[in-house]
């Protein structure tokens, strides 16, 4: 069933406001599972957690960015600046500019940014990932205008990555918000994928893990959950998603992932941290409130 286990409360006035819930999947650094919740093993799309799988297919195909640059096609990116200008500077690479690029228009996510700019292809927070595949699609003198199409050779080379990583088939591929294909695969597919992903040997995934670690503002953006916790936490990789997806993994194999199924991300900070915790990792975060009359009233808070 796809509601899950409740994960989260919301509390006000010392009584349960509202409830979240969803499915989780802990796994130790062998890779046996610690703890779950739910049902880790139902198809899920895995939205922009899966970036650095499809950075690691793009690597693997020839992709060569310095790490700064890397971390952004990994990233789902606030849209500042420095952001633009890296997914720029992506682009330049192939001798191409944003109007190259195929994701939707839309604002930065930075809050203030958000309110005073106009919807463009470059402040999209997947920007990024589209300059990496671009780029990608000219290092291999393959087609740039269709590489969003399923049957692109990078698209094909993406699924394959995925399946490699994840030891699960796709069952479904649609379309992401960004205008990319998208994979459905399980939860617990996921976990294995990105658990793959940061104890490899392989030079191709080591780079992209360690990019992302070691640029995290370029991932996400300053104070956003996947940033600061990877600044809060040494070795942590973190990779959160639309519709409440998050999914975490430290250098030794312990990873976390996790879906809210009502798709609402203000209880995915609570129960990353709770997921956190189980595997012994202390996540510094701070718990959120529930405001009444500007004052806290109440808590966001895991329920395991």
């Amino acid at each position: 069933m796809m509601l899950g286990e409740v994960l989260a409360e919301v509390t006000r006035g010392g009584k349960v406001e509202s409830i979240h819930a969803g499915h989780v999947v802990v796994l130790n650094a062998d890779g046996s599972i610690a703890f779950q919740k739910g049902d880790p093993t139902l198809p899920m799309y895995s939205r922009s957690s899966l970036k650095s799988i499809q950075a690691a297919a793009m690597v693997r195909a020839g992709l060569d960015l310095e790490p700064r640059l890397l971390a952004l096609v990994c990233g789902s990116h606030a849209g500042t600046g420095m952001h633009q200008s890296g997914a720029q500077a992506i682009l330049a690479k192939a001798g191409l500019d944003e109007d190259s690029l195929q994701c939707i228009m839309d604002r930065p996510l930075e809050e203030d940014l958000r309110r005073t700019s106009q919807p463009t292809r470059l402040a999209m927070n997947c920007s990024g990932k589209h300059a990496g595949m671009i780029l990608t699609c000219h290092i291999n003198g393959w087609p740039i205008d269709t590489y969003l199409s399923p049957d692109h050779p990078l698209q094909i080379a993406i699924a394959k990555e995925v399946e490699m990583m994840s030891g699960e088939s796709i069952v479904n591929t649609t379309v992401d918000g960004c205008g990319a294909p998208l994979f459905m695969f399980s939860l617990l597919g996921l976990a294995r994928a990105v658990r793959t992903l940061t104890i490899s040997t392989d030079p191709v995934h080591q780079s992209v893990a360690q990019a992302c670690r070691e640029f995290p503002e370029m991932v996400s953006g300053q104070g956003r959950l996947a940033t600061r916790m990877m600044q809060n936490i040494e070795g942590l990789f973190m990779k959160d998603g639309a519709e409440a997806i998050n999914v975490a993994s430290m250098p030794d194999g312990r990873t976390l992932a996790l879906k809210i199924s009502d798709g609402n991300a203000r209880a995915v900070p609570a129960v990353t941290a709770a997921a956190l915790k189980i595997l012994g990792i202390d996540a510094h975060e701070q718990e959120e409130n529930t405001l009444g009359g500007g004052k806290s009233v109440g808590s966001i808070r895991a329920t395991f």
